[in-house]
């Protein structure tokens, strides 16, 4: 059986281009630090105070609840870009400049970089638990078997 996607397009909003992206769906509890709360080298999230310590960031539609600033937070995900272990798609609930800046920084560098879209928080939760995959235009797609 082939799966079907159901197409959600309403508040999306693409805030850095980059390639498609297509993964599980990784919708974070809390807010989080890549500086610090994310290990370059893995992919996981190394913040043993974050609900979902341990987990890995990798090949995943991250959902970014919110971010706890650290102007490094671009350059880790540069690094994670790089390194092959950044998420497939990040989606926020509102733009994080310094957060973006590593995915625009890692653009100029010719290195292939996930897209970045907003998306209304209270949406985030309808995505748990599924694939999700986003276009390059914005579109949030979950396909359903």
């Amino acid at each position: 059986m082939t799966s079907r996607p159901e197409t959600l397009n309403a508040h999306t909003e693409v805030l850095v281009p980059g390639r498609a992206g297509r993964g599980p769906a990784l919708v974070l509890t809390a807010p989080i630090s890549f500086w610090g709360g994310v290990d370059a080298r893995t992919g996981r999230i190394a913040d043993v105070r974050h609900p979902q310590h341990g987990l890995s960031i990798a090949g995943t539609v991250l959902f970014l609840p919110g971010t706890i600033g650290s102007s490094s937070a671009s350059a880790v995900l540069m690094e994670l870009v790089h390194a092959g272990l950044a998420p497939a798609s990040l989606v926020l609930h509102e733009p994080d400049a310094i957060l973006l800046l590593g995915l625009i920084v890692a653009r100029e560098m010719n290195w292939e970089t996930p897209m970045a879209v907003r998306l209304p928080k209270e949406d985030f939760a309808r995505f748990e638990g599924q694939t999700v995959a986003v276009a390059t235009e914005g579109l949030i797609s979950v396909e359903r078997t």
